[in-house]
């Protein structure tokens, strides 16, 4: 059952955050959207429909800008300080808390994780770098989490293949012939469904075993 809340924040009104209990909840997965689009992506609602099974209660959540209409994701430091507003928010439950989004929501929780406390960070489709500008790397914000990280790639984003990652303290999971909302052409045989039962595995995999 999801159960919506909104949250005001001091960084540009109301935050919304959609809870999917678990039962048997050992810890939190919160996740933000990124510039382009809301938690409606497909990545997140099928997070959110699958980790509540395995003990995990989701959250996504909206930033105020979104919550507003606007079309426009305002500046990083906007974006940070609205999530660390909303942060006891999430936290109030009790459990260690797993901060992660998807592309700009990913990158917030990459810069904000070591403050807050985050049990653990959730990149997926991390932006590494704007596409065509590889020179224009945000590898320091995912090498300095501080905390234990997972990037869910695909292996055709155009802002960042697998390939382009640098070595560091964190895991890579590749999404075969994924573009960044990991969408997957026709020609590599590959069904929407089985692309987002690889996402889901392994994220299942993953921040389970955080509370091991």
């Amino acid at each position: 059952m999801e159960q919506k809340e909104t949250v005001p924040v001091a960084a540009g009104g109301d935050a919304r955050v959609t809870w999917f209990d678990s039962r048997r909840a050992r810890l939190v997965l919160a996740l933000g959207h990124g510039a382009g689009g809301g938690v409606e992506a497909r990545d997140l609602q099928a997070i959110a429909r699958v980790l509540p099974a395995h003990g995990v209660t989701v959250a996504l959540v909206e930033q105020p800008w979104r919550v507003a209409g606007k079309k426009v994701a305002p500046a990083p430091r906007t974006l940070d300080a609205a999530w660390r507003d909303l942060w006891p928010a999430l936290t109030k439950k009790g459990l260690p808390v797993v901060a992660g989004g998807r592309s700009a929501g990913a990158r917030v929780a990459c810069r904000t994780a070591s403050e807050l406390g985050a049990a653990g960070v959730l990149a997926l489709s991390f932006p590494l770098h704007p596409p065509g500008r590889p020179e224009k790397s945000r590898a320091g914000e995912l090498l300095g989490t501080g905390v234990p990280t997972l990037v869910v790639q695909g292996g055709s984003d155009p802002f960042g293949r697998p390939g382009e990652f640098p070595g560091g303290a964190y895991e890579l999971v590749e999404v075969a012939h994924g573009d960044h909302g990991f969408a997957v052409p026709k020609r590599a045989g590959t069904s929407e469904e089985e692309t987002l039962v690889t996402i889901t595995d392994a994220v299942t995999r993953w921040v389970t075993s955080l509370g091991e």
